[in-house]
């Protein structure tokens, strides 16, 4: 079923939560109730401290700037009230219905798409000002607009909206496919031939920003069709205010710039302060909630593999009972409860900063830090659980797997974790730009050299698993592919409400008969990675591609002789390129420790010579999103995807319209980006066919190599006893997860099942 495929569906078996009873106290004979001590009075903190262990790089906008994984989890708290949202159930964007109060789709004549949309008029940003259909246009011109390329930034590729090329080379004036009709009305028109987009609703995600802060001085205007454009305020100004200069003061002013310090914000909370290390949030008291997911009935129940391969659960999440959920009652116009629940935030104050992985456990038993986000160092997990855990531990998929219960003195210090598998991974990303990198038999060598499954091993502890291409375990293609996701095969039936003609169209998903059912199951089965190489160490075939590739010239031209010389080299466009490599690594990441043994020994048997590069984590994404003119070879670093995995802008190879700036390898693979705009352009309803097109698009990846992954893992998030009702395995961040969360005490009643990615039995005083 489609609802199957979600981001946390098989994470839910493994959790496991035993509820004790609630008794009154007991009283010894002679003893009244008067006469028992006073209750101690429980001190919470007045400010929860979170710690991640990348430190943010300040792009609290938008990712035009970059985009590092910290900083995204901080934009979940600043910027809300998106026209769509993910839907953890049915694994879709829908449309927001606390933002969006009413929706009409239509297709004209040449399958333009037009989405017109009512918006609700009670959403305000921080200072109290209104936030209408106009910020939410000034937001899509703004993420366009050339000027933000000529500040540095990347701007959005919005090539799916109606007229985007037209507007973007100057020959129209306004933007043809976004239109206000009032100031709580709004019309996105998607390009017929930018369709079918697998996933379409997604492509209307946009959050409002404030033009008065952003471009004083400016005003959206709409022509007579209510096609939008920016103008000056004051029209009797002849000069254009919005110019690269504002954009430049307004957005990147390292005080008071809107990327690092956006005052006027929409989300649960509001920047109070940051200095590049650490930033204060409050609760922006003019928030209305965030809409809770809850498109499936509370009772709704499934069978479904878990990663042991049986068991069955309820999915979690549908209950709000918490103190801070509310209901907000809708009736559609047939009269139909369509009715959903919205959160605010109860916690007044949070601190973000970086957590270092060699002081976080202790730091969390001494208070000083009250929850760690998405932990994959192995030593550090080891030690935070050996100090004492309560919680759930995830079975890792492709590994049976043993359970026990952790026994009670081994959880006396408190520390309570939940873990989740990733929806990205680890990879070394080479910089075509370079000539030595450039070809696919260097990066193809340089892979059989390195051995992932040790690397995995010793930096993750076990909560890592090799990966041989562009995805993370917890990706609903790979997890269907590897038959851990039910296939989304149904028979029909009355309850469906599907015709026939729908149904020979996907006939991948619907089955009329047991016959029918059984081929599209086989069909499914026959869908796998057994195609993608497994990299592991081979020196001698790494050899054998690199003489075949002509690496066979030493420094002084003559012939490479591996019993003399250090470095392979090879005539390119008439110079001697030497394969003597470097590589920047975020200083202080301990995959340094691993990388002599497990990797360059075996590059150097081969004439290859690597340096590594210790950067600052902020210079190193600077170089990696190529703000700042890049001196390595290689990156190492980690990614985590967006809901949406769209590697056509990535892996990008077209020249217009901005693409390459999104390009990050400067890969110029042709096959590989066609597989890519392939796999986008599927109907929503076909998931056989987009996973389909998936797999080709792993196997070209494969076997090209822009990155060489190495490993996926289990993330770990730690945190104080006090912090209660906080589920990271309902959220896509932990920005979503702890507006559900409160201080408080629990029943201590949770029982841990530990498992490590091998399936051997973790102890905690190993």
């Amino acid at each position: 079923m489609l609802k199957m495929i979600k981001k946390y569906l098989s994470l839910l078996l493994a959790l496991v939560l035993l509820l004790s009873s609630f008794t009154l106290p007991a009283f010894a004979e002679g003893e009244t109730e008067s006469e028992l001590p006073e209750e101690e009075e429980i001190e919470y903190p007045d400010e929860l401290i979170v710690g991640h262990p990348t430190i943010t790089k300040g792009d609290f906008f938008t990712e035009m700037f970059g985009n590092d994984t910290a900083d995204i989890d901080v934009r979940a708290l600043l910027h809300g009230y998106n026209l769509v949202n993910w839907d953890q159930n049915q694994g879709v964007y829908l449309i927001d219905p606390s933002v969006v109060t009413a929706v009409e789709v239509f297709d004209d004549e040449l399958g333009n798409r037009t989405y017109y949309m009512v918006l609700a008029d009670d959403l305000y940003y921080c200072d109290g000002t209104p936030i209408t259909a106009w910020d939410y246009a000034f937001s899509l011109l703004l993420m366009m607009a050339p000027e933000i390329e000529e500040i540095g930034g990347k701007v959005y590729r919005c090539e799916h909206i109606l007229g985007y090329r037209e507007y973007m080379s100057g020959k129209e004036k306004t933007l043809m496919g976004v239109r206000v009709l009032s100031d709580h009305q709004l019309a996105i028109t998607l390009d017929h031939n930018f369709l079918p987009y697998f996933f379409e609703t997604g492509l209307l995600l946009c959050v409002p920003y404030p033009i008065q802060v952003i471009a004083p001085g400016c005003k959206v205007y709409a022509n007579e069709y209510g096609e939008v454009y920016i103008g000056n305020e004051d029209l009797s100004i002849e000069e254009p205010i919005f110019t690269a200069d504002l954009l430049r003061q307004t957005i990147l002013d390292p005080d008071t710039g809107y990327n690092s310090h956006p005052t006027v914000t929409s989300g649960p909370y509001k920047l109070v302060s940051y200095d590049y290390k650490t930033a204060h949030f409050e609760i922006n008291d003019y928030y209305k909630g965030a809409w809770i997911y809850n498109t499936l009935p509370d009772d709704f129940h499934f069978d479904v593999k878990d990663y042991a391969g049986v068991g069955s659960g309820t999915l979690i999440h549908n209950n709000h009972k918490g103190p801070n959920i509310y209901k907000v009652e809708k009736y559609d116009a047939d009269g139909k409860d369509v009715s959903f629940y919205l959160v605010k935030p109860t916690i007044e104050r949070i601190q973000f900063t970086v957590a270092d992985n060699d002081t976080m456990a202790q730091d969390l038993v001494e208070g000083r830090l009250h929850l760690v986000n998405k932990v994959v160092y192995g030593p550090t997990i080891q030690e935070c659980l050996g100090i004492g855990t309560v919680g759930s531990i995830t079975p890792v998929p492709d590994h049976e797997a043993e359970e026990r219960e952790a026994p009670a003195e081994e959880t006396a210090s408190g520390i309570e974790f939940q873990n989740y598998p990733r929806i990205g991974l680890a990879f070394v990303t080479f910089t075509y730009e370079r000539p030595a990198v450039h070809e696919k038999e260097v990066r193809q060598a340089m892979a059989w050299c390195m051995d992932r499954e040790a690397i995995t091993r010793e930096y993750t502890s076990g909560y890592g698993q090799v990966v041989n291409g562009y995805y993370g375990i917890e990706q609903w293609e790979y997890l269907i592919c590897t038959g851990q996701l039910d296939y989304p095969v149904n028979f029909i039936n009355d309850e469906l409400h599907i015709d026939e003609e729908t149904a020979r169209r996907y006939r991948n998903m619907y089955a009329s008969s047991a016959e029918e059912y059984e081929n599209m199951i086989h069909a499914w089965e026959e869908l796998n990675l057994d195609q993608l190489t497994v990299y592991t160490v081979d020196v001698d075939k790494a050899n054998a591609i690199l003489d075949n590739a002509g690496w066979t010239l030493n420094l002084d031209g003559g012939t490479y002789d591996p019993e003399v010389d250090e470095v392979r080299c090879k005539m390119i466009d008439g110079e001697l390129v030497s394969l003597d490599l470097t590589m920047m690594y975020p200083r202080g990441n301990h995959i340094v420790d691993h990388l002599q043994e497990y990797w360059i020994d075996n590059l150097n048997a081969c004439g290859i010579k690597l340096t590594l590069v210790p950067m600052d984590m902020e210079e190193l994404l600077k170089s990696y999103y190529r703000e700042s003119e890049r001196t390595t070879d290689m990156i190492y670093l980690a990614t985590n995807f967006h809901v949406i995995v769209d590697p056509s802008i990535t892996y990008s190879t077209d020249t217009t319209a901005g693409h390459l700036i999104w390009n990050n390898t400067y890969s110029d693979d042709e096959d590989l980006y066609w597989r890519a705009v392939n796999m986008r352009m599927t109907d929503p309803k076909d998931i056989y066919e987009y996973v389909s097109k998936w797999i080709g698009f792993q196997e070209r990846y494969n076997e090209v190599l822009p990155c060489i992954p190495i490993y996926s893992n289990i993330y770990f998030d730690f945190y104080t006893p006090q912090l209660q009702n906080y589920s990271i395995t309902g959220h896509v961040t932990w920005s979503q997860a702890i507006l559900e969360a409160y201080f408080g005490e629990g029943d201590g009643s949770a029982v841990t099942t530990v498992q490590s990615m091998d399936g051997d039995v973790i102890r905690f005083d190993d």
